[in-house]
């Protein structure tokens, strides 16, 4: 077995069990809260409960990190009267660190903590859009580290049939779609994050299968419909996505081919994004941009 391989093993081991080891409630527990629409019980604190079930992000255990741990979680950064300021921003700041544990590994278990952690930061991001929170620094500081981990990012896996949703891909997607619906977002961070999503199509070594490419693509309406988008950056970038299948069908490779048909579904995605979001003449003339190129393709 490789060193890094080995490597990767243990980490997520160590993660694991130290996530084990900070929990003290069961799953009877956290059942009981969601059921309750997220009712915290005396006399406990969501505070309290907020770190232990932030822990739970990295569990192999699909209930306790999805249904429970990011349900749970998902409930009280909404309701916006439930996690004190200092905590919300004390899990923010974990969950932007955690986007870098362990990245650069593949089929560990170390993407869950990645991942949902990106997953619960779209939470913080559309709450930040409704209830300001975040501040400046902490926002821009937001934007730029999940543009660099939606390119960063080296494990594709979508459902796994053991761990259930993994989506790291689309996670992200919906937090850069969250990001770019704040007053916040400047024309550059705008453009990073179609430059980005570009990246990570042009770099995925495989076909995309559970709903990704429409995921990023919310992500791109979500910038584009905005009014101070640059409209005159939208053609160029599109023509760079037909440059990179230029050579598709002349130097064929899996690799070639999964790029084109991630582009294509792409492409498609936003087409019917643009349709679904509220019409403006900016938004259809990028439609037709977008399906002028498709009838190339």
């Amino acid at each position: 077995m490789p060193r890094s391989i080995l490597i990767g093993i243990v980490c997520a081991t160590v993660l694991c069990i130290n996530a084990a080891a900070a929990q003290t409630h069961d799953k009877d527990f956290w059942r009981s809260i969601l059921n309750q629409h997220g009712a915290v019980p005396e006399p406990e604190s969501a505070d309290a409960l907020s770190h232990e079930l932030s822990t739970m992000v990295a569990l192999p255990d699909p209930e306790l990190r999805d249904e429970l741990s990011y349900s749970i979680l998902a409930t009280w950064i909404w309701r916006g009267n439930v996690l004190s300021a200092p905590t919300l921003l004390s899990l923010t700041d974990e969950w932007r660190a955690n986007l870098k544990t362990g990245l650069g590994e593949t089929r560990t278990n170390s993407v869950l903590r990645r991942s949902f952690s990106a997953l619960l930061l779209s939470e913080v991001a559309a709450r930040d859009v409704k209830a300001p929170f975040l501040g400046a620094d902490r926002y821009h500081g937001l934007v730029a580290e999940a543009i660099a981990y939606l390119k960063a990012e080296r494990d594709l896996r979508g459902y796994d049939a053991q761990l259930h949703w993994i989506h790291a891909t689309a996670h992200t997607a919906d937090l850069l779609a969250a990001l770019a619906g704040n007053s916040l977002l400047t024309k550059e961070e705008a453009s990073d994050i179609l430059q980005a999503i570009d990246s990570r199509l042009a770099t995925a070594t495989e076909v995309y299968t559970q709903g990704e490419q429409d995921r990023l693509a919310a992500a791109v309406v979500a910038v584009i419909r905005r009014a101070d988008f640059n409209a005159s950056t939208f053609a160029p970038w599109l023509g760079h996505i037909q440059d990179e299948d230029r050579d598709v069908w002349t130097a064929t490779t899996p690799a070639s081919l999964a790029r084109f048909q991630n582009h294509n579904y792409f492409l498609q995605a936003i087409t019917v994004r643009t349709l679904q979001a509220k019409e403006t003449g900016q938004l259809t003339n990028f439609r037709e941009q977008v399906l002028a190129l498709l009838s190339k393709r």
